[in-house]
């Protein structure tokens, strides 16, 4: 009997031993349920009230940073910029700056170039880092991406070097012959010479002003604003037309051929000259007694049916490394021949302006010693007709060039 008493005794004393660990154990869970993790300190809700709002219509780059250089918040232009990986900031530099705010609680700015992802060939990224603290325990960064502006700031001042020599060169000439005209007013027949190249120096100044003026318009207007079906043929008629007398001079052939009946819609004043630049640069560039073509079609694409109008030279070509840049402002592959020419080297830069802002391209074709094609690709305007109905040859033929026109 006393040992079935010992056993029930012990075996009530176990049971509330249990019991007393079970309550412990689950008063335990609550309370470490209750406990922030360091996982939990890295999710939005340690940002003060409506600073996750703020960030997310930021265009800058934001990342914030703990008290443990952890980032809490990271915007997706942060990630595509490479600063943040693996959950760090992985820019030095604004790490180091951002420890310095935490610190001292001084608000930082600095100037970076960082190199671009995904690429070998050595580019950077300008961008303008500002730290400033968050809260008693928050860093924020905000990283603006400066490339584009910087880009952009050394076109312009390329752009005003460029005009400010190309403007020195017609003036000075004139500043010259003019005090050359007065120191020979003896002498008729020097009086005409000099007289004679002041012309032509005043002409190609005069040349450099206007395109000036036209790259700075087809640059700012929108040409759908003012936008109409324009006929092909009479784009190509008045392109002939402004080259007709270089060209007889020349003793240059030019031939009009193609599909008739081909519209494009946009601004006719900035297309007529986008061709006549095509136009007359393939005549001031060919030797004489050549031959210079334009030919327009259709050609169908995915987006909609285009019209192509070529204009091919038998003229000097291009080298290979030049293709690339023929279309910038003021780039001529040969110098001299551009000066006897009187070429500015803003021709084909206004081409490929009024070709984008129309929704097409221009491109070229050259080889040194045979000729070039210039290719001016537009979306055609719709004219009412049934497509449908067009037989299949409209879309790849070409008649021969020397069918419509003919000029000597």
């Amino acid at each position: 009997m006393d040992v079935n008493a010992a056993v029930a005794a012990l075996a009530a004393i176990a049971g509330a031993c249990t019991g007393v660990i079970a309550m412990l154990a689950f008063r335990w869970s609550e309370r470490d349920q209750a406990r922030p993790t360091r996982t939990s300190l890295h999710t939005d809700a340690v940002l003060p009230p409506g600073v996750d709002t703020v960030l997310s219509v930021l265009r800058s780059s934001a990342v914030v940073l703990d008290e443990g250089d952890s980032v809490v918040k990271a915007s997706s232009a942060a990630y595509a910029l490479g600063l943040v990986r693996g959950g760090k900031l992985a820019v030095e530099p604004m790490l180091h700056m951002a420890r310095e705010t935490r610190r001292d609680g001084e608000i930082r700015q600095v100037d970076l170039d960082l190199p671009r992802r995904g690429t070998g060939r050595g580019e950077a990224l300008a961008v303008s880092a500002r730290v400033a603290p968050l809260g008693s325990r928050l860093v924020l960064l905000l990283v603006e991406d400066l490339t584009e502006a910087r880009r952009i700031e050394a076109v312009r001042r390329d752009f005003v070097a460029n005009v400010s020599h190309e403007l020195k060169t017609p003036v000075g000439a004139l500043s010259l012959l003019s005090e050359a005209v007065m120191d020979a007013s003896d002498d008729p027949e020097a009086v005409m010479r000099f007289a004679g190249r002041m012309q032509i120096e005043a002409t190609r100044l005069t040349n450099l002003v206007q395109e000036l003026i036209d790259l700075s318009r087809v640059q700012n207007d929108d040409p759908l604003e003012d936008a109409e079906p324009v006929r092909v043929d009479e784009l190509v008629a008045e392109a002939i037309d402004r080259s007709r007398q270089p060209a007889s001079t020349k003793q240059i052939t030019m031939a009009a051929g193609g599909t008739a009946d081909l519209h494009v819609w946009g601004h006719r004043g900035q297309l007529a000259a986008a061709l006549g630049n095509l136009v007359e640069n393939a005549v001031n560039y060919s030797p004489a007694h050549t031959r210079v073509g334009i030919a327009a079609r259709r050609v169908t694409a995915p987006g909609g049916d285009l019209i192509e109008i070529a204009v091919t030279d038998q003229g000097i070509g291009i080298p290979d490394k030049d293709k690339e840049r023929i279309f910038e402002r003021f780039y001529r592959v040969d110098p001299a021949r551009s000066r006897a020419t009187g070429g500015t080297g803003l021709g084909l830069a206004i081409v490929k302006h009024v070709a984008a802002s129309h929704g097409g391209e221009v491109t070229v074709w050259s080889t040194e010693g045979q000729g070039s094609t210039f290719t001016l690709r537009l979306p055609e305007a719709g004219t009412g007709r049934d497509r449908s109905s067009r037989s299949s040859h409209d879309h790849t033929t070409i008649e021969p060039l020397t069918a419509p026109e003919v000029l000597p």
